[in-house]
């Protein structure tokens, strides 16, 4: 009986705890559904505030096409308010309204689920984000993206400065552009030197000959690309000149216009340059055929032209008249041991250096500004031989030759009939470095492009 009551007893024990355990249970899962309740209202106002300021957004999209743009997307409302617009930069309004840098702070867990659901780990481990940094982030990859259209403009104007003026490397597109034509060139370069030449060799290396030489913005037709070296042809030169040294694109059709120049080209075996237009005015000197002169003026079928320091008129009846660029000079470079003694191989190379420095009347530097009798004087000073600073006065201090018996150094003098008014230093190949005028420099020009009134050797 005792036993039976102890059982009895047990049972109404457990009983008891069941039922304790039941309400506990119950309890819980009333805290669970009522917890469940908070989070889903909580989850309800949440999206109704996103909500809220999507719809806020998207008036704000919509008003700006009436200028009341607000919020995140004003910016892109004002650049999308241009429908006729070819080109829309959107990131750039998204960029200025979210140049913000807040910071949001979340819990763990939502990070982490962020994270997982962006596929951003970076996101998962960091305890903040940075809303701002990452859409600013964004635009700078947009705008690194615009900078590469950019690039070649950049990048000319960073190479410009390695020639002696603008010069470099510019874009393939610049370098094959092909739709103008300017005095005959279709891919024109300008040479970039502001004094002195820019030399044309014969290969694409700097121990290659010099064949021909291009004076400041003197225009070549650009033939190939070998390196850093162009393949170009410029008047009657063809050969190999540094890309740094050479401009092209745009900035050189930009040179050249500005560059070109009317000019009568000699047709006849000789021509007389006349002090007035009329044929009963005194000669001046004489030209011959394929010289090209600059026209000046005209007046009355005569053309007013510059030969070296001289202004005179020639008659329209035996030039053809175009308008060109400057372009190279042709020389065949000496060199020591092929015929020619070494005083006269290198006073010619030294005279040579100076072409395209300035012309100035009565000047006496080879580099600052000289005219014909002062650059003799000062070319010859040089390997020590004296010559007054009067062309007329050189040739006495000389032996007087024909032109025929003439070599490289010696001094061909021209002028109108006796009267000796310029001088030149013959450099071979039937040509001259002189100082011509203030228009041209010292300059290379055929030994005949005026008639000589003699020779002089002095080596």
């Amino acid at each position: 009986m005792k036993k039976d009551c102890y059982t009895l007893y047990n049972y109404k024990y457990i009983a008891k705890y069941d039922i304790r355990m039941e309400d506990s249970m119950k309890f819980n899962e009333l805290i669970k559904k009522r917890l469940g309740l908070v989070l889903a209202f909580s989850l309800v106002i949440t999206g109704g505030a996103v909500y809220a300021g999507v719809s806020a957004g998207s008036r704000g999209a919509v008003s700006g096409q009436t200028g009341e743009t607000d919020g995140l997307t004003a910016g892109v409302a004002n650049d999308l308010r241009a429908s006729e617009a070819e080109a829309i930069d959107v990131t750039a309004g998204v960029t200025d309204q979210l140049y913000d840098y807040s910071v949001i702070a979340v819990t763990p867990n939502q990070l982490e689920t962020v994270g997982q659901g962006t596929g951003d780990t970076d996101a998962a481990e960091a305890g903040n984000i940075n809303v701002a940094g990452n859409v600013a982030g964004k635009s700078s990859a947009s705008d690194a993206t615009d900078n590469v259209a950019g690039k070649s403009s950049a990048s000319d104007a960073a190479d410009a400065g390695k020639g002696s003026e603008s010069a470099g490397t510019d874009s393939q597109a610049s370098d094959n552009a092909e739709d103008e034509t300017i005095c005959g060139f279709k891919k024109i370069g300008i040479a970039a030197v502001r004094e002195g030449n820019l030399n044309v060799r014969a290969k694409a290396t700097t121990d290659s000959k010099v064949v021909g030489m291009m004076t400041k913005h003197a225009a070549c037709e650009i033939l190939g690309k070998k390196g850093e070296w162009y393949h170009i042809e410029s008047g009657k030169v063809k050969g190999y000149v540094r890309g740094d040294y050479l401009i092209r694109g745009e900035q050189a059709k930009a040179i050249a216009r500005e560059e070109i120049v009317k000019v009568a080209t000699v047709n006849t075996t000789t021509l007389r340059v006349r002090e007035k237009a009329t044929l009963d005015s005194p000669t001046l000197t004489l030209v011959g055929e394929g010289e090209d002169l600059v026209i000046e003026a005209e007046k009355n079928g005569w053309y007013k032209v510059e030969v070296d320091d001289q202004k005179g008129y020639i008659s329209g009846d035996y030039v053809d008249i175009s308008e060109k660029l400057p372009t190279a000079q042709s020389i065949k470079e000496l060199k020591k041991g092929e015929g020619y003694s070494d005083t006269r191989v290198s006073l010619v190379q030294y005279a040579l250096q100076f072409v395209g420095n300035p012309y100035v009347w009565g000047g006496t530097s080879l580099t600052g500004g000289i005219d014909c009798s002062g650059f003799t004087m000062q070319v010859y000073a040089h390997y020590g031989i004296s010559l007054p600073h009067h062309a007329a006065s050189q040739p006495a201090c000389g032996k007087r030759i024909s032109a025929s018996e003439a070599k490289p150094g010696d001094l061909f003098f021209y002028g109108s009939d006796s009267s000796i008014g310029h001088v030149g230093i013959y450099i071979g190949n039937g040509q001259i470095v002189h100082a011509s005028n203030p228009r041209t420099g010292i300059k290379i020009s055929s030994a005949y492009y005026r008639t000589p009134i003699c020779v002089a050797s002095y080596l």
